[in-house]
């Protein structure tokens, strides 16, 4: 079915797993993320940049989350994420996103809330879950270099007055993580993860997943993380593909000769990511 992130975050909250969001950064990517899911027998969240949304289409993309949701039966999250501009949060909604993320995470206090509220007004109405982040998660995203030397955590008292005055189905948390990381791992703040938890009773989200160490990611789970997002680690994967099928293959070769091993490898990496993500013991 495709369904809210509000949805398939109760479920994990249940069964204490973390649902994976990968990024997709073209059409291709998107069946090949769901089809993944399909063979975990897991519930799956398909993220996009709103540059993403703008070059493929957000109707493009809400038509084949529907699709691949019917035909095989998965539940599907279609997210937008770390979207500031609010005219892009009410873009991807209309054309029927089921989850977006509001990102105030540079804002003072005060005006992340009202952003975030902002939001949350135009999205429930329509059945639409909402994301936010506290505290900031260092990197790049997007391309854009997140500045470094004002990296903070989320704080657990910043985050009880956020969740009171929000009413976010989900909080992205500041505790070490960092986008576009993937030649080295980063050192999570458990104690951190650990207070934010105990002081708030929504789902936590990890941004920055593919720079978490392997076993630390049943560490987190275990504490309250319930979305891990990953992207990196997927772009990477095409690109160093995809350099490799276009040096070896002939210019007059069918270009699905190139893609379909890119395909694969983002079958390989979702695979491997949501069986860690399932949280067995």
């Amino acid at each position: 079915m495709y369904v809210t992130l509000k949805e398939v975050l109760k479920e994990a909250d249940e069964l204490n797993m973390a649902v994976g969001a990968f990024n997709t950064h073209n059409l291709e990517m998107m069946p090949a993320i769901i089809k993944a899911a399909v063979k975990q027998n897991m519930p799956v969240i398909v993220q996009t940049s709103c540059g993403t949304a703008n070059y493929v289409g957000h109707r493009n993309l809400v038509a084949i989350a529907k699709s691949l949701a019917e035909e095989y039966g998965i539940n599907v999250v279609l997210h937008l994420d770390h979207a500031q501009d609010f005219s892009e949060i009410r873009k991807a909604i209309d054309a029927g996103y089921s989850s977006v993320m509001f990102d105030g995470s540079a804002l003072p206090l005060k005006e992340n809330i009202l952003g975030t509220k902002r939001v949350i007004d135009y999205a429930h109405p329509r059945g639409v879950s909402v994301e936010a982040e506290l505290g900031t998660v260092g990197g790049t995203e997007n391309g854009i270099v997140v500045d470094q030397t004002n990296v903070h955590y989320t704080q657990p008292e910043a985050a009880i007055e956020f969740v009171k005055h929000t009413g976010i189905d989900a909080l992205a948390v500041a505790i070490g993580t960092n986008h576009g990381q993937y030649k080295s791992k980063t050192n999570i703040n458990f104690k951190q993860l650990k207070k934010i938890n105990d002081a708030i009773d929504i789902p936590l989200v990890i941004h920055g997943g593919t720079g978490v160490k392997d076993e630390d990611v049943k560490k987190v789970i275990d504490l309250g993380i319930r979305k891990f997002n990953v992207g990196t680690e997927l772009l990477v994967g095409w690109n160093r593909t995809a350099k490799e099928c276009y040096n070896s293959n002939k210019e007059n070769t069918s270009n699905r000769e190139n893609v379909i091993p890119c395909l694969k490898k983002i079958d390989e990496i979702v695979q491997q990511k949501i069986n860690l993500f399932k949280n067995i013991k």
